[in-house]
């Protein structure tokens, strides 16, 4: 197979190819800014980011005249998406220039003393980690958080205020003393063993999987519900700032240490440099220290320390002279796939694993790497035998980002996505559309409890710590059960005759390894006390697709009792018409929720396993708080809007509910109340305009009281 031509070496285009190569590089850097700023689903390494953007500015270095108007040397980011509120930056937010060798850093030292005027030596510099984030900036106003806003296009950012708050490392007051307006920036970003933890939970839920902790950290963020953004563990570092009224120091450095005494988590690697040689040093240190590192960086930023001199130095097009950073190169390698196998979820999706030659990547030995669904294979057109390309994305999950076709490639048999699941019972692969929609395309064996793979994993999730949390009971302990020949759980009910079995056996679980006397006489107990239940948590154990903890809480709420909401269920599964929409009427529950129910409850299999579990909880599913109604909220439509301050929006939904009121995520005619916090936007806007009543969190507090 031929090689793809490489393009043209930029001394050797003429007027004309220079201008229709400019073109074509405005709009495919475009189309990455989109897919990275605006979906966080970048289709392109970093470091191939990179080249498209210094092939575009070397073109115009070399024909000025024909700099496009739209060219990406003058755009920061992308623009803001349309779902988010704006927000204008005083100050813009700019983006770095890069260096990607030490040759450029000790560029970058002279070029500032050549600009100064001053002499080497003359000049001190900072250097720190280059967070692999999303940039955000804090406004804070009489030291109270006011708003919080993405970068966005530089100019104008999407305001993220209720998102921000959920943050725990983001202070809501700066304590006496700060400035009376300040604009503090930094990123927000997602440690390794968070993202581990979040694609943990996305792959047991069948959702989407992220490829590295600056998509999750991106993807949480700009969520449109903020109590998605508070389910997942986000982190804050402090190193920037916008408008100020005034400066608590002069030099960069200074002005962190101040951001620490306010309460802001600051990195601890940053330090000051006199020199290039310095800040190569440092690179290096940092560079060692990248694998163990429990966050991602992908370079050191290097930036003037004297804040006088920053100011003399200024800007050009859309970057300070006065910093750079000074990326890393790519953690990549090349092996061989030897294999692609199919990994099925607790929610039937089917995950392709790529099983490889074990090789090195950035320290870290690899024999696994992602594939992450059919439509990747299909557009890497991976093959058994293949030479690949292998990147650590974001440090922790390895993906295959390139498939090198040499000239056997055709040859090999190309991978066919199975159309039935690798279970024995080979039940068909249905291709849906994910419940958050637009990402992506899933592949999900249609067995439900059947299939074998699903139901040990239905099993683990049954015994989780948000469902049944069984002591005792836990996931390797759920494998050997359900592989077991004497003492079988293939299903829920199981479990609760495991004791009973166990009497009626000649081989007893207590002479069994890894058991004993004690340990199975405190399990049985565990159990048993586990045969009265919450009705949330019993209704979140099923494992109901799209049904999770908080989806459980709300239905159990609504229906009050288990009968109620079996038998809302099964209507539902019935295509009853008036049961779909009174369950859709509820705060939070959708289309695809319902769905979800309906074929839950249309499945034979599943009811009998649900008859038998619940026949054996013996001491009663316990119902639901009810409502109240005799409030003056009860049966009530509430909207919360902007920041809360003494309450979480999750306590104070919480609240409204248990007075008998109704909370809506969205404004409309039928809303009887808005509360509305700091950073409200559209809604409280909607809300003035047709006329609704609007209070504060105080009056609330004071309404809720009364």
């Amino acid at each position: 197979m031929s090689k793809p031509t490489p393009p043209a070496a930029v001394d050797a285009l003429t007027e004309l190819e220079a201008a229709a190569e400019l073109a074509r590089l405005a709009a495919e850097i475009a189309e990455h800014d989109r897919r990275y700023h605006d979906e966080d689903a970048p289709t392109i390494s970093d470091a191939d980011y990179d080249a498209l953007r210094r092939r575009n500015e070397a073109i115009e270095a070399r024909f000025p005249g024909l700099k496009r108007a739209d060219s990406p040397s003058e755009r920061v980011g992308a623009p803001i998406a349309a779902r988010f509120d704006k927000i204008q930056h005083v100050v813009p937010m700019l983006s770095l220039d890069n260096a990607f060798a030490e040759a450029d850093a000790v560029e970058f030292v002279a070029r500032v003393h050549r600009f100064l005027g001053l002499l080497p030596g003359s000049v001190t510099f900072t250097a720190e980690p280059k967070i692999d984030g999303l940039s955000m900036n804090l406004r804070y106003v009489e030291g109270r958080l006011t708003s919080a806003a993405t970068r966005g296009d530089g100019t104008t950012g999407e305001n993220v205020t209720n998102n921000v708050l959920t943050i725990k490392e983001i202070p809501r007051q700066l304590p006496p003393g700060a400035p009376g307006v300040i604009d503090i920036r930094g990123e927000v970003y997602m440690t390794k063993a968070d993202f581990k933890a979040l694609n943990e939970r996305q792959q047991a839920a069948g959702e989407k999987i992220f490829a590295n902790p600056r998509n999750a950290a991106a993807g949480s963020l700009r969520q449109l519900d903020s109590r998605v953004t508070a389910s997942r563990a986000l982190s804050f570092f402090a190193y920037a700032w916008g408008e100020a009224s005034e400066l608590p120091a002069d030099t960069q450095f200074g002005m962190v240490e101040a951001f620490r005494g306010w309460n802001f988590v600051t990195n601890p690697l940053m330090v000051r440099c006199a020199d290039a040689e310095a800040l190569i040093a440092h690179y290096r240190l940092i560079e060692a220290m990248r694998a163990n590192l429990p966050y991602d960086i992908d370079g050191v930023v290097y930036k003037v320390d004297q804040l006088e001199l920053q100011t003399r130095l200024g800007f050009i097009s859309r970057s300070p002279r006065w910093a750079i950073a000074h990326k890393f190169p790519a953690e990549q390698a090349t092996t061989t796939l030897e294999a692609i196998d199919i990994q099925v979820g607790r929610t039937g999706a089917l995950t392709p694993v790529a099983r490889l030659k074990s090789v090195t990547v950035g320290g870290v030995v690899v024999t696994n790497a992602t594939l992450h669904n059919a439509d990747e294979i299909r557009r890497l057109d991976a093959r058994v035998g293949d030479t690949v390309t292998v990147q650590r994305a974001g440090d922790v999950i390895p993906q295959i980002v390139e498939v090198k076709k040499d000239e056997a490639h055709d040859t090999r048999e190309a991978f066919v996505f199975p159309h039935v699941c690798p279970c024995e019972l080979k039940t068909p692969v249905n291709r849906e559309a994910t419940a958050t929609g637009g990402e992506g395309v899933i592949s999900r064996c249609s067995g439900e409890f059947a299939c074998p793979y699903q139901r040990i994993e239905h099993l683990k999730h049954f015994v989780s710590r948000r469902a049944f949390d069984i002591e005792g009971l836990g996931e390797k302990q759920i494998e050997f059960f359900f592989n077991d020949t004497d003492l079988p759980i293939r299903e829920p009910g199981d479990i609760f005759t495991l004791g009973q079995r166990d009497a009626a056996n000649l081989k007893k679980l207590k002479d069994k390894e890894g058991f004993g006397a004690t340990s199975v006489k405190k399990l049985y107990t565990a159990i048993d006390e586990r045969r009265t239940i919450a009705l949330d948590r019993f209704i979140y154990a099923l494992g109901i697709r799209n049904v999770g903890e908080t989806t459980a809480r709300q239905l159990a709420r609504a229906y009050g009792s288990w009968k109620a909401f079996h038998q809302a269920a099964l209507a539902v599964a019935a295509i009853d018409i008036a049961a779909r929409n009174e369950m859709d009427a509820i705060d939070q529950i959708g289309e695809t929720v319902i769905d979800s129910i309906a074929a839950y409850f249309a499945e034979s299999h599943n009811l009998v396993i649900v008859e038998r579990l619940v026949a054996e909880m013996t001491g009663g599913i316990a119902e639901a708080e009810k409502p109240k109604t005799d409030t003056v909220v009860a049966g009530k439509t509430i909207v919360f809007t902007g920041s809360l301050e003494k309450l979480t929006r999750d306590e104070a939904k919480a609240q409204a509910e248990r007075l008998g009121a109704k909370v809506s995520g969205s404004v409309s005619a039928k809303t009887n109340l808005v509360v509305a916090g700091p950073g409200a936007g559209s809604k409280l806007t909607k809300a003035q305009e047709l006329g609704i009543e609007v209070i504060d969190e105080d009056a609330w507090i004071a309404l809720a009281g009364g």
